[in-house]
């Protein structure tokens, strides 16, 4: 009778141990964190990519899925105390939207598993050692940003063969981010020939305003902007600031083109959004995340809106307009 019983206890252990392995593998319960600097609604085409990419794999909100939402609001200082509260909650993993999220959750936790959706330069910024052997708790998606405001600027001046001088809107109070990517583009500047005027712009209505303000003061021919999730929150404003000052600009994604802006060229970040989504998903079923290379950027786009080009008095060359991946009229 003992024998019969102990093998009872045995089989039910057993038995348990396999649904908790089981359970643990498709992720039953899992508890994620969403770190993003920017707004909710600003944000809301790339964390809806992302949900959606997250249920093709299986995972539902509030079935077997809890997502933490934290964001800083245009507020980088409080990065580091959102970091912080996700670790405290004790999350499975952690997605971060970009440089300043990510340094601010690697300095909160060496252990919870940091997904990067968009990161310019990880390398660079000490975040993982290599793309191809990250080690750590950091892996993800790298955006390629830096080197594409080169490109950009370039493209600008072939849309206005006659600029001369192009107002940069850097992110004021953020130097990091801003300076590698000034890497870039300065000397792509004095290879086109191109002063650049560098003004410093608070992403808010007010601040956005008085840095059109300036750069019209600076007598500059079109404008650009660093890529940063700042910027693209506020793209409606940005836009229309642009048409109001009659400044040809280019932007870093297609989102700002769909709110009525002139041109766009970059990365798909939709497409970056949803790969995170597979990272995560592979994470949570096991792998680590040292082990998963960064992985770059494969889908770029190139758009003119020729009805934006009509307000502002513009005429885009025919050979531009032959290059782009897509042109509305």
């Amino acid at each position: 009778m003992k024998k019969n019983i102990l093998g009872l206890v045995t089989l039910y252990l057993l038995f348990a141990l396999s649904m908790s392995a089981d359970a643990q593998q498709t992720g039953k319960g899992a508890r994620i964190g969403f770190l993003d600097g920017s707004t909710a609604s600003g944000s809301a085409v790339l964390t809806d990519a992302f949900r959606q990419e997250m249920s093709r794999l299986g995972w539902i909100e509030g079935k077997n899925l809890n997502i933490e939402y934290r964001f800083a609001e245009q507020k980088s200082e409080r990065t580091p105390e959102l970091a912080a509260d996700l670790v405290h909650l004790k999350v499975d993993l952690i997605v971060v939207t970009g440089r300043p999220e990510a340094l601010a959750a690697k300095k909160a936790t060496t252990i919870i598993p940091i997904v990067m959706a968009n990161v310019g330069d990880p390398v660079g910024a000490g975040l993982v050692a290599s793309l191809a052997r990250p080690g750590g708790n950091v892996t993800g998606l790298s955006s390629l940003a830096p080197e594409l405001n080169s490109k950009r600027l370039e493209i600008l001046k072939d849309a206005a063969p006659k600029l001369a001088r192009v107002g940069l809107l850097l992110l004021a109070g953020v130097g990091l981010a801003d300076d590698l990517q000034l890497k870039e583009i300065r000397p792509a500047a004095v290879a086109l020939k191109l002063k650049l005027e560098e003004i410093d712009a608070h992403p808010d209505p007010k601040g956005l305003e008085s840095a059109f303000q300036t750069a019209k003061q600076k007598q500059v021919n079109a404008i650009m902007m660093m890529a940063t999730r700042s910027f693209f929150a506020e793209r409606k404003r940005i836009v229309e600031l642009a048409g109001k000052y009659r400044l040809p600009a280019i932007y870093s994604q297609k989102e700002y083109v769909d709110e009525g802006g002139l041109m766009s060229h970059g990365v798909d970040y939709v497409d970056l959004y949803r790969r995170a989504a597979v990272y995560v998903d592979k994470i949570l079923k096991g792998a680590k995340p040292g082990d998963l290379p960064v992985q770059q950027a494969t889908k770029f786009e190139f758009i003119i809106n020729l009805k934006a080009a009509k307000q502002i008095g513009l005429t885009i060359p025919v050979d531009l307009l032959q290059r782009a991946n897509k042109v509305i009229q």
